[in-house]
C-alpha cells in the first residue's frame, strides 16, 4: 500500500504546525505543569478554532491522525484524546469545550479532570458522569490524573470505534514526540564537542540516531495504514511505542546527563513518551490484541 497525503492534508499540517510553532508549547507545557493552566486554555481555544475538536466528527481518521502526531511534537498537554477523539465517537457528537474519561482497565485514571467542563467515565453498561476523587501523580508532570466514580448513565454510540481512534490518536501523538526527540538529538550531536570533534561524527552515535530514524520510519506507515482501515490500530501502537520509546533512550543517552534534568526541555518529551506508552492499553495488551486478529481465521475455519 502506497499512501500520500493529499494536498489539503498537507496544508492542514503545515498550518497546525505553524501555529504550535509560534505558541512556544515548551511554557505552556511547563504552566500546565505547574498547575497554571491559563496559556494551555488559550492554546485550547485557538486549537479548537483550527478545528482539532471537530475532527473525529467532521474529518477522517487521516486527519486525526494528522493533528496528534502534532501535538506530540509539540508536547501540547491537556486531554486531547478524551476530548477530541474517544469522547466524540463515544458520544456521537462534537464535545463541547474540555471533556475528558476514566475506562478501567485501559485508562484507569481521568486525565486533567480538574479543568475538565465534563468528566466522564466508562461502565458495564457504558459511559457515566462521574464524580471526580482523589489526584495521583504521572511520570509525566503535564498529565494530572484523577481517580473517579460513576454518577448518572448516560447513553454511548459506537465505544468499540470509539476505543480504536483513541489508540490511533494515542500513536499520533507517540510518533510526533518521537519525530521531536530525534530532531533534538540530531540538532544536539552536531553542536556538542568531545575530543576536538563534534560528538555527532562517532560512527556508533551516527548508528544510533539512525535506528530512531528507521524505527519511526517503519511505525509511520501503520499509523495511517489504519487510519485507512487496513490493520489494526494495536498494531499502530505497538510500533509506535517501540518507536517513540527507543527515540526517548537514544535522546537521553546522546544528551549525556544534561538529559535527566528536569529544566532541560527534552524532558518533557521523554516522560511523556514514557507515559503514552501504556496509555490506552499496555504494549502486552495490543499485542494481544493483535495476535487475535492473526489467529482468528485459523481457529473459526472450518474442515
Amino acid at each position: 500500500m502506497r499512501f500520500v497525503l493529499d494536498a489539503d492534508q498537507r496544508d492542514f499540517a503545515s498550518s497546525l504546525d505553524a501555529l504550535l510553532a509560534s505558541s512556544d508549547t515548551v511554557a505552556v507545557a511547563r504552566a500546565w505543569a505547574d498547575g497554571d493552566s491559563a496559556p494551555g486554555l488559550e492554546l485550547w481555544g485557538r486549537l479548537a478554532h483550527q478545528g482539532v475538536t471537530s475532527l473525529a466528527t467532521e474529518a477522517s481518521p487521516v486527519e486525526v491522525c494528522i493533528a496528534f502526531e502534532a501535538l506530540g511534537r509539540h508536547a501540547v498537554p491537556g486531554p486531547w484524546v478524551e476530548s477530541a477523539a474517544y469522547l466524540p465517537v463515544a458520544l456521537g457528537h462534537e464535545v463541547d469545550g474540555i471533556a475528558t474519561v476514566a475506562l478501567p482497565p485501559h485508562v484507569p485514571y481521568a486525565l486533567d479532570a480538574d479543568v475538565a467542563d465534563r468528566v466522564y467515565v466508562g461502565t458495564e453498561d457504558g459511559i457515566a458522569e462521574a464524580q471526580v476523587g482523589e489526584r495521583r501523580h504521572s511520570v509525566d508532570r503535564t498529565r494530572r490524573l484523577f481517580e473517579v466514580s460513576p454518577d448518572d448513565a448516560i447513553g454511548a454510540s459506537d465505544l468499540e470505534a470509539a476505543f480504536d481512534l483513541a489508540v490511533l490518536a494515542t500513536s499520533a501523538q507517540l510518533l510526533g514526540a518521537g519525530e521531536r526527540l530525534l530532531a533534538d538529538s540530531v540538532a544536539y550531536v552536531k553542536q556538542r564537542t568531545q575530543f576536538g570533534r563534534e560528538i555527532g561524527s562517532y560512527q556508533a552515535i551516527k548508528h544510533a540516531l539512525a535506528d530512531v530514524r528507521i524505527a519511526l520510519d517503519f511505525a509511520r506507515p501503520l499509523v495511517f495504514g489504519a487510519a485507512l482501515a487496513e490493520i489494526s490500530p494495536s498494531a499502530a501502537k505497538v510500533a509506535c511505542a517501540e518507536a517513540a520509546y527507543l527515540a526517548s533512550r537514544t535522546g537521553l543517552q546522546v544528551h549525556g546527563a544534561i538529559g535527566y534534568t528536569q529544566e532541560f526541555d527534552l524532558s518533557l518529551w521523554i516522560t511523556k513518551v514514557r507515559a503514552l506508552v501504556t496509555a490506552w492499553g499496555t504494549p502486552a495488551y495490543h499485542r494481544a490484541r493483535v495476535l487475535a486478529t492473526l489467529v482468528e481465521p485459523v481457529e473459526t475455519r472450518t474442515p
